[in-house]
């Protein structure tokens, strides 16, 4: 029995360890006013997301050069952005209106246009987030707690990740582990861009926590790798497509979007 309780102890502090790492040094800082969202990069600008509106700022100098507005009405609550093929694609959803509906805004990232909509309708929980990989996309679709703007009979634990072919057919889904999911209550994901490691890593509402998965080798649950420091509180992320291992992120509060190098988790071989 003592030794049982040693052991669990020491589990124990290794998992408050993790939590009590130094999040890394900021690689770049930008004033962004539309850092409330998220951002993303193509490593010379940053897009800066503020539900119907993105900034683009010239990295080297953190200067704006161009800003897209839409209407609110039409764009209550776009997330997060990623770039590919040319062009930038943006989760969006009615948020916080009930039933949840969801969608993809894409733009052009030169111009700063809007192009089309992918509507996706009513679904499973409120788009926040699409990462491409190996020809597919996948998207974060959140659950919440609180009854003003999450689905009757769902609750966080109903957050999902789906995998989606190029015209938007599900392919595939899977849960957040129950590690993630407590540390992201009463909120969801909000964040979530594959690395280069094959891993997915994703962000919560409000915790400096960046969550490395991968897919399981059996069931329907992703599996938690790590739990990574970060400063900036959670919110949407996108990865730097030209510094290796360099991710960005936002400080809602002090309206800001900040990039850092995550060190690598490790050997992830089965």
């Amino acid at each position: 029995m003592r030794a049982a309780m040693t052991g669990m102890i020491a589990l124990l502090l290794l998992a408050g360890a993790a939590h009590a790492q130094t999040p890394p040094q900021a690689v770049h800082t930008l004033e962004a006013e539309e850092a409330r969202q998220g951002v993303t990069s193509d490593g010379t600008y940053a897009y800066a997301v503020d539900n119907s509106r993105i900034g683009k700022y010239q990295i080297a100098s953190g200067r704006r050069i161009a800003q897209w507005q839409g209407e609110a009405a039409l764009f209550p609550h776009m997330n997060a952005c990623t770039l590919a093929d040319g062009k930038l694609l943006c989760a969006a959803s009615n948020f916080p209106k009930l039933p949840m509906t969801s969608a993809i805004e894409v733009f052009d990232p030169e111009k700063m246009t809007h192009l089309s909509t992918i509507s996706l309708g009513e679904g499973i929980g409120s788009l926040t987030w699409v990462s491409r990989k190996d020809g597919f996309w996948w998207a974060g679709f959140a659950n919440y707690d609180d009854a003003r703007f999450g689905e009757p009979g769902r609750d966080h634990r109903y957050t999902a990740i789906i995998k989606f072919d190029d015209q938007w057919r599900r392919l595939e889904g899977y849960a957040l582990p129950a590690a993630v999911l407590d540390r992201m209550k009463p909120m969801s994901t909000s964040g979530g861009a594959w690395g280069d490691d094959g891993l997915l890593y994703v962000t919560g509402h409000d915790r400096p926590e960046l969550y490395a998965l991968r897919l399981p080798r059996a069931g329907s649950t992703l599996e938690l790798v790590a739990t990574l420091p970060i400063p900036f509180e959670g919110q949407a992320i996108d990865w730097d497509p030209r510094q290796k291992r360099l991710l960005w992120g936002i400080s809602r509060k002090d309206r800001k979007a900040i990039a850092v190098t995550i060190p690598p988790v490790g050997d992830v071989a089965r």
